[in-house]
């Protein structure tokens, strides 16, 4: 069959920033979508609960749709789903762990039984519209993780998505570098590969010497044992669970995404527990403290997980005491650093000895390919055009000037960022126009109602706080019939700034004396009450203090 037009390629999410990875495959006006993940807020979104690409143009174009493809099941490549599926729907394809883990968060949303989720294997091909796919088994820190290849009749299309090359894995199932070099050999079209850990130097650290690390560190252990790690790091569990196993202790698993995932991820044989091995957490208390390691979630501090409340003496079974020994088995994600050490010192005053990648870097291997895995990417697929994905803009660049080291043509190495459509066609490969692209905010119930104007309030209000001005006013002249009243929240501790809100006081009193010409409102002179409280204490707080707090004013007329 020929060619029937140009292949598209449109990122709505992943490129110029970590997380939230959604590509679009277009083909003979069909669209496949791969992946669909979120991302976490940062300081910048404050209340925010997770944020999800704006997908406005796939809902306009839901017709087109063919289907969902999951290269794994990590929060930023498929935790956008229960968002974003419901609004555009088609089938879904994805390896047994990744639509195991996606059953759980659909049927918390209620959407398991409307979706239809086609569990597909590795080297299996399978259709989706126009595209014929086939999923490479990949290594990554999650199980189950494959690449992509998409042929269509232009050519073959290889989609790493998160992957690294580890001979000797944990699960014992390697990248399979044998199809992407029967892929090379045949002819790739065009390779998009993983940026992430693109500024690495070196190759894979096999998660063989996370073992050997863990197995010493249990060994010297002589109080309780806590580890935190990942929830979907599959492999690195079983590896606690071993060296758990190795000195003869059980285990307690904290945190209610560590028991899902640990329940899923035995329920497909990823996991491999002897019975008995596991304590009820309720249990704790009756069990010797040098006997047990406590599997823990919450390894980047996040507020209210299980390693949170337990270093905060808030978790209703578990605490940390002297002798103690607790292990964070999982980088400091970049932003998360000041959360993490404000645990590890709060455990550390509590007198456990803290293990973390910066006193121990065994203890933690990445999940992402280095330089010389990225190379040896490229030379196995050898593709006609290069496109770096799943990174920041440094991270893309980076990945381009390898990938042009490596023999692709500078003009078909192609840095992309988000809503930017690209077109391969038999001119070569262009950015070819724009779609609508962007972030939607989660908060609770609300998707996509928190306003970029909402998260600026928000903001404000965490930076410089609030005053609320009470004015009882006589509703038919206007007149003021008592003192203004004034309460602040995060400006000022009122007990023991009492002169200084007699002066606010004041200030209000006197501007609404002198009116808005008295008050330099020239521009403004049909200004009433509420108008001119509000702009006195404004003035008042920013020539006091250099404060600039939210200021509401509440009229009660009487």
């Amino acid at each position: 069959m020929g060619a029937t037009g140009p292949l598209e390629i449109i990122p709505l999410g992943g490129l110029g920033e970590i997380g939230m990875n959604l590509l679009v495959y277009g083909y003979d006006n069909k669209l496949l979508i791969v992946d669909c993940g979120l991302a976490f807020p940062g300081g910048d979104a404050p209340g925010v609960d997770v944020i999800i690409p704006d997908v406005g143009f796939l809902i306009e174009n839901r017709d087109r749709v063919v289907g969902f493809v999951l290269t794994h099941g990590h929060e930023d490549h498929m935790g956008a789903m229960p968002y974003v599926w419901p609004n555009i729907e088609g089938p879904i394809y994805g390896s047994a762990m990744t639509l195991g883990l996606l059953r759980g968060k659909f049927r918390e949303h209620r959407l398991l039984e409307k979706a239809t989720l086609i569990e597909v294997g590795n080297r299996q091909p399978f259709q989706v519209g126009p595209f014929n796919l086939c999923m490479i088994q990949v290594s990554h820190s999650i199980v189950d993780s494959s690449a992509l290849a998409i042929k269509t009749p232009l050519g073959t299309v290889i989609h790493t998505g998160d992957f690294k090359i580890d001979h000797t894995p944990v699960d014992q199932r390697p990248t399979d570098l044998y199809s992407f070099a029967r892929h090379g050999e045949s002819g790739v079209l065009a390779l998009l590969s993983d940026s992430t850990n693109i500024n690495r130097r070196g190759a894979t650290v096999t998660e063989q010497v996370v073992s050997e690390a863990l197995s010493k560190v249990f060994a010297k252990a002589t109080g309780l044992i806590i580890v935190a790690t990942f929830a979907s790091n599959i492999q690195r569990i079983q590896q606690i669970f071993d060296a758990a196993a190795g000195v003869g202790r059980k285990v307690v698993i904290s945190g209610r995404s560590m028991q899902t995932n640990i329940e899923v991820a035995r329920g497909l044989k990823f996991l491999r527990i002897p019975e008995g091995m596991i304590l009820d957490v309720r249990s704790f208390s009756h069990h010797e403290r040098k006997e047990m390691v406590v599997l823990s979630s919450g390894s980047q501090g996040e507020h209210n997980s299980s390693l949170s409340r337990i270093a905060h003496g808030e978790h209703r079974d578990i605490d940390i005491r002297p002798g103690d020994t607790v292990v964070l088995s999982s980088r400091f994600i970049p932003g998360n650093e000041q959360t993490i050490w404000g645990l590890v010192n709060r455990m550390s005053r509590a007198g456990a000895e803290v293990i973390h990648e910066y006193n121990l870097p065994e203890i933690h291997v990445s999940g992402h390919a280095p330089q010389e895995d990225l190379k040896l990417m490229l030379a196995l697929t050898r593709p006609k055009y290069f496109i770096p994905i799943h990174g920041e803009i440094r991270h893309l660049h980076s990945h381009r000037a390898l990938a042009i080291q490596m023999g692709v043509a500078p003009e078909h190495a192609l840095v992309v960022e988000n809503g930017q459509r690209v077109t391969i066609g038999e001119d070569g490969m262009a950015i070819d126009g724009q779609v609508p692209s962007g972030r939607v905010f989660v908060d609770g119930k609300g998707i996509g109602d928190i306003s970029d104007i909402v998260l600026r309030d928000r903001r404000h209000l965490s930076e410089d706080g609030l005053v609320v001005v009470v004015l009882v006013v006589e509703k038919s002249t206007g007149n003021i019939l008592q003192r203004p009243e004034l309460l602040t929240r995060g400006v000022i501790y009122e007990e023991d700034n009492r002169l200084l809100l007699e002066q606010a006081k004041e200030s209000v009193e006197e501007a609404l004396r002198l009116g808005p010409r008295g008050m330099d409102f020239a521009e403004d002179e049909g200004a009433g009450p509420m108008e001119l409280a509000q702009r006195a204490v404004r003035r008042f707080f920013k020539r006091k203090l250099g404060r600039r707090p939210a200021v509401i004013p509440l009229v009660m007329e009487m």
